[in-house]
């Protein structure tokens, strides 16, 4: 009887994988200053493409070269899953003990975009009072996992219909 490859094992290896290189990552952009800069913090999305493109192709070399379009998708999502939850715990590590001044610096970006805009002070202060709210550690970390695991569902629809395989039927 021949060992049926598991995509949880595979989700889980590369869904650890990508999240040590995001942490790593972060962790060097922030060291550097740099946090606030979008380009650099949307190469993160990137590493999940990445890992989710190569778990894919790894499942299927070990599934004698076949990938359904729903093992893609399952593989993907939870891939995205693991990497929310290990990178949104760093995250909330990150944000309460290392370096607490992270929000603030994030909240001072917000409210200077919205002075540009030309927004007045009783605006911009009800904005940030309600962006405050956003910003426990419970929202944030939730609000991660939860875009995190979307996000990782989305793009995993598109590279599973790419990569998937279909065994023949009369195989």
């Amino acid at each position: 009887m021949e060992e049926k490859v598991s995509t949880a094992r595979v989700a889980l290896k590369y869904g650890v994988l990508v999240a040590v290189v995001i942490m790593v990552y972060t962790t060097i952009i922030n060291i550097a200053g740099l946090s606030q800069n979008q380009a650099l913090s949307s190469v993160q999305f990137v590493f999940m493409i990445a890992a989710i493109v190569m778990a894919m192709k790894e499942f299927r070399a070990q599934n004698k070269g076949y990938m359904s379009y729903g093992e893609g998708l399952g593989l993907g999502t939870l891939l995205s899953a693991v990497m929310g939850l290990l990178v949104s715990m760093f995250s909330s590590f990150y944000n309460r003990f290392i370096d607490p001044t992270i929000l603030t610096q994030a909240l001072d970006k917000v409210r200077m975009d919205m002075e540009k805009r030309g927004m007045d002070d009783a605006q911009i202060d009800m904005s940030m009072e309600q962006a405050q709210k956003f910003m426990s550690p419970g929202i944030m970390f939730f609000t991660g996992v939860l875009m995190t695991i979307l996000t990782g569902f989305i793009v995993s629809l598109v590279i599973a219909a790419i990569i998937r395989r279909d065994k023949p039927v009369f195989e």
